[in-house]
């Protein structure tokens, strides 16, 4: 009888959690301190950014595993409509009934019998309905949190522009709490022009005051490592050539980790993985990498944006600005504003002065395409 094939480690799936998450010790660390230092640390209050497959949402993942692994209580949100109203009418009710001793009373309503022979009868009722406000139900919650030296983390996943009137709410509220010195942290995830568009938001100042940081690529050793422990844990290795390929196939790119991995594991289902499974399953990530996020990150750009880009993916690598200028037919001063609204939007990338670079794997090739090619036309992008 043929045995069962091992489960493949990786998970290139968006908003699932690798097996091995790397690149991101720092942020974990300086949270679970936040945790631990109590009101008034700066890292109670996170807000996190980069573009699509950096891993916010696996790093989120991590975030209230580690709050859950200190005794606090997580609600995990997006930024849909309905956000506030999901926390008060699902979420903290839940959680006050779970939590607060006296969130169940029992009152005697009367006998059933002369005398009171025979029985009572009594009517229960819930100290804590689905109705109060998001303060209240948090100020209790947190109440009755804090003298076991733990409390409430909200993260708030995917969070956009359209969404600022109900953050503008849940901040306000977190902004009072933090003042009352309540144990509360609150973390959030977008895209950097969704977070930037919110931190600019004049209503929503609190947010500027939380601790950002930008998710960006992982070293070479932290790509090693997260390609190599699964496959090892699964029972299998790399050759060497191999597992140097794989690395320089990912570029540090979390996303690309995850389906070069899965890919050069799939290719042969047991043994060593080869050189040749890794080129297999590099043409094959490129062509996803393609579909599922150069596609729909370059359709957000303006059209001049996307002539900036077409326009250095005319270099095999880092392009002069001058050189982009002079593509363009516009003036230095002119693409200087593109420029930067494509480095805000962490799009194109400078590694040096008068340089600017696209860093995100198989991104120039996309860019050589004919605009009206088909999906069977770039799938073999290197």
């Amino acid at each position: 009888m043929k045995e069962p094939t091992v489960r493949n480690p990786f998970t290139p799936t968006f908003g699932s959690s690798p097996e091995l998450l790397v690149g991101r010790d720092g942020i974990l660390d300086s949270f679970t301190r936040g945790l631990d230092e109590g009101p008034g640390s700066p890292t109670r209050a996170l807000l996190l950014s980069g573009q699509r497959g950096v891993g916010k949402t696996a790093l989120l993942n991590a975030i209230e595993d580690r709050a859950q692994a200190l005794g606090w209580l997580t609600m995990a949100e997006t930024a849909l409509e309905g956000l506030i109203d999901r926390l008060v009418t699902d979420h903290l009710p839940t959680l006050l009934r779970n939590h607060d001793p006296r969130s169940v009373t029992r009152h005697l309503d009367g006998v059933t019998a002369p005398g009171g022979i025979g029985g009572a009868t009594f009517t229960v009722r819930d100290r804590h309905p689905g109705t109060p406000s998001l303060r209240s139900q948090l100020t209790d919650l947190t109440g009755i949190l804090a003298p076991h030296r733990t409390g409430v983390l909200i993260t708030v996943d995917e969070v956009w522009p359209g969404s600022a009137g109900e953050l503008r709410e849940l901040a306000t509220v977190i902004q009072h709490l933090f003042r009352e010195a309540r144990p509360v942290a609150v973390v959030m995830a977008g895209l950097p022009e969704n977070v930037d568009a919110l931190l600019n938001a004049e209503a929503i100042t609190f947010l500027r005051r939380a601790h950002h940081s930008i998710l960006g690529a992982v070293t070479r050793a932290e790509a090693r490592a997260a390609l190599e422990v699964p496959v090892t844990a699964a029972g299998r290795r790399f050759d060497d050539d191999a597992l140097d390929a794989a690395v320089d196939a990912t570029r540090g790119y979390p996303y690309m980790i995850q389906l070069i991995g899965y890919h050069s594991f799939a290719v042969d289902g047991e043994g060593t993985i080869t050189h040749d499974a890794v080129a297999t399953a590099r043409q094959k990530a490129l062509g996803e990498v393609g579909r599922m996020v150069h596609r729909p990150a370059l359709r957000l750009l303006s059209a001049k944006e996307l002539e900036f880009v077409r326009a250095m993916a005319v270099d095999d690598g880092p392009s002069h600005t001058s050189d982009i200028a002079a593509r363009m037919d516009r003036s230095p001063a002119y693409v200087g504003q593109y420029r930067r609204r494509l480095l805000a939007k962490h799009i194109i990338s400078a590694p040096a002065y008068g340089l600017v670079d696209l860093p995100m794997p198989g991104m120039r090739d996309y860019l050589r395409l004919d605009p009206d090619a088909t999906e069977a036309a770039y799938t073999g992008f290197w």
